[in-house]
């Protein structure tokens, strides 16, 4: 199964308010295993960038200024997408600025229903527990020690590790491969019939005479015997 694990940084918390994408990073797993591929890409939100906001991602108005807008990579990020279920960490955070962007450049939004929130996930796991991906991270002994500011395909390399171990662990991804290849030695094994099956040799020494009246005297020795009486 192909999924999408990706994160988000902006300028703020809210869209609806005026609020702009500035960074997206998408990692592709099949199966729970990331392939390698990614999508990473950093926009100018044609506004300046809040103080608050960049310190917690460092990204500056001078830093995204020569960075391309949203609408220029909108079909190349949708085009990586695809069709896949869509993994972030308290994704209707990340869904409500990704839609917002594809709505103002005219595109339909993003299905809700292709949503995976592993925050809901971990809920569910932890209840009462601390749910960021910090506090997650250091549960299930994930390295974070690189991370000195949030960073959309930073995070989303975390993220993807978390999601396979509130999913159940790399074992599920071993137990999946081994009963892969125990299907394809099956598949590809001969299949042997009574007809292609080699015969039994044949009993090459029958018992001497010697071993036959050994064996009638130990068999009078026995007191009792069963098929005696």
């Amino acid at each position: 199964m192909r999924e999408i694990v990706f994160d988000t940084e902006t300028t703020g918390l809210d869209p609806q308010s005026g609020d702009r994408l500035v960074e997206i990073g998408c990692i592709e797993m099949l199966n729970r295993v990331p392939t390698g591929a990614v999508f990473h890409a950093y926009f100018n939100p044609d506004r300046s960038m809040p103080a608050e906001a960049e310190a917690v991602h460092g990204l500056s108005s001078a830093f995204l200024t020569d960075k391309p807008r949203f609408v220029e990579r909108a079909d190349e990020l949708l085009g990586f997408l695809g069709e896949a279920p869509l993994v972030a960490h308290n994704a209707g955070f990340d869904f409500g600025f990704l839609n917002a962007e594809l709505a103002m450049c005219q595109l339909p939004p993003v299905d809700r229903s292709r949503m995976v929130d592993t925050v809901a996930i971990a809920r569910r796991k932890h209840p009462g527990a601390k749910l960021s991906l910090d506090a997650l991270c250091s549960r299930y002994g994930i390295d974070r020690s690189h991370r000195v500011r949030h960073g959309a395909l930073l995070d989303a390399e975390l993220l993807a590790q978390l999601y396979v171990e509130l999913m159940g662990g790399r074992q599920i991804g071993l137990e999946l491969a081994a009963e892969i290849e125990v299907r394809e030695t099956v598949a590809a094994a001969p299949i042997r019939t009574a007809a292609t099956r080699a015969p039994r040799p044949a009993r090459q020494h029958a018992p001497s005479s010697e071993e036959l009246a050994r064996h009638s005297a130990f068999v009078e020795a026995i007191k009792g015997a069963i098929w005696l009486q």
